[in-house]
């Protein structure tokens, strides 16, 4: 079998028929109830996000979400968030740390939706006020990369205790497109960027950016969801009681820590 290059994983990452963040969010956690809105705009539908039950233990989960369709990618802006999508976010946070609640939650974006309509709401600064907040969020925090991981979009609902990565997700500051069109400035050198980028989970987990790497079987998740699903449910129950007993002081210095080392 040859060796899978980092541009072969971009290409997994992205396929169409690769579970989404509902898919786990339905088959992992029980009694998920979505809420709506960021209370201040409107319901951004690339972001996801409400309560649950993980086991015994009550949860804040969202999600950035992708459609599997022509149709549920327009409807979910290819799952490319708006400021309102991440303040959304931010609400849920702030409300899990009021309960007390883990939050748990599943990346999965090209980037953040560079729109007009998006800049002129304050999209920078949704961003940025949500990696400042999650910093200092007084709960547990696991962040799961399933597919693309990109830019500040990605980032925004990624500040975690734990990091974790599906083997065939990527995780970088932009698209390896976006790489190549500002390094080397030509877009059509997107396989040479993906690799130079050190986007995979093997290259993040070398480099210390993230804590672990979920198996997939060959070809991607889809052919064998419920094993990969049940690899991360398991991760999670484990990591959830560990952080839970960490005093919240020392929680928030360990992430603060954790983020300045990068």
């Amino acid at each position: 079998m040859s060796k899978i290059t980092a541009w072969d994983r971009v290409m997994l990452a992205r396929q169409m028929e690769r579970p989404k963040a509902l898919d786990y969010i339905k088959y992992i956690f029980d009694d998920f109830m979505e809420l709506h809105g960021d209370r201040c705009f409107g319901d951004d539908k690339a972001i996801i996000g409400g309560i649950a039950r993980l086991g015994d233990t009550q949860v804040t989960v969202i999600g950035e979400q992708k459609g599997k369709n022509v149709k549920e990618n327009m409807e979910r802006n290819f799952g490319m968030p708006e400021p309102d999508g991440y303040r959304k976010a931010l609400r849920l946070m702030k409300q899990a740390e009021k309960f007390k609640r883990p939050i748990i939650t599943f990346i999965d974006t090209p980037g953040a939706y560079p729109g007009i309509g998006a800049e002129e709401r304050g999209q920078g600064e949704a961003i940025a006020r949500n990696i400042m907040e999650m910093s200092m969020l007084k709960v547990p925090i696991i962040c799961v990369v399933i597919g693309e991981g990109s830019s500040g979009g990605a980032l925004a609902i990624a500040v975690g205790d734990k990091i974790v990565m599906l083997e065939n997700a990527i995780y970088s500051i932009l698209s390896p497109e976006g790489f190549a069109s500002i390094l080397y400035k030509d877009s059509s050198k997107a396989k040479e960027a993906a690799e130079d980028m050190k986007a995979t989970a093997k290259d993040l987990k070398d480099l210390g950016i993230i804590d672990k790497i979920i198996k997939e079987p060959e070809g991607g998740v889809q052919n064998d969801f419920e094993k990969v699903a049940d690899s991360i449910k398991k991760y999670l129950i484990k990591n959830i009681k560990e952080l839970e007993e960490i005093p919240e002081k020392e929680l928030i210095k360990n992430r603060y820590e954790k983020f300045r080392s990068m």
